[in-house]
C-alpha cells in the first residue's frame, strides 16, 4: 500500500476516535432519503458530524482499499470550524480534519 493511503487511513481513525471521544458518534444511520441529499455535505438533511461518520468515513475507505485516486482537494477543516465555533472542545477535531484537508493537497 502507498504511503499516502496508509497515512490517511490513519487519519480517519483518529478522526473517528475523536468524534467518538466528543459523543457525536451514532449508533442507527440517518434515513436513506436523509443520506442521499445532492446539497454539499448534505446541509440540508445531516449534522456536520454525521456526515463525517455516514458519508466521509465511508467513501475515503472504499478509495483506499481500492487505491483508487483520492480527491485533492477536501476542505472540510473550515467547515467544521464554522459548524463548531459555538461549541467548546472541538479544536482537537477541527486539527485532524486540517490534517486530512492538508494531506490530501499534497497528493
Amino acid at each position: 500500500m502507498q504511503a499516502i493511503y496508509s497515512e490517511v487511513a490513519d487519519q480517519l481513525l483518529q478522526l473517528e476516535a475523536e468524534l467518538r471521544r466528543m459523543a457525536l458518534w451514532q449508533e442507527e444511520a440517518p434515513t436513506a432519503e436523509a443520506l442521499a441529499s445532492r446539497e454539499p455535505f448534505c446541509v440540508d438533511t445531516l449534522t456536520l458530524p454525521q456526515w463525517l461518520q455516514f458519508i466521509f468515513l465511508p467513501r475515503m475507505r472504499q478509495l483506499i482499499e481500492g487505491q483508487m485516486p483520492l480527491p485533492q482537494q477536501c476542505g472540510i477543516a473550515p467547515i467544521a470550524e464554522e459548524f463548531f465555533k459555538e461549541r467548546g472542545g472541538a479544536e482537537p477535531l477541527i486539527k485532524i480534519l486540517k490534517g486530512i484537508d492538508e494531506r490530501l493537497q499534497r497528493c
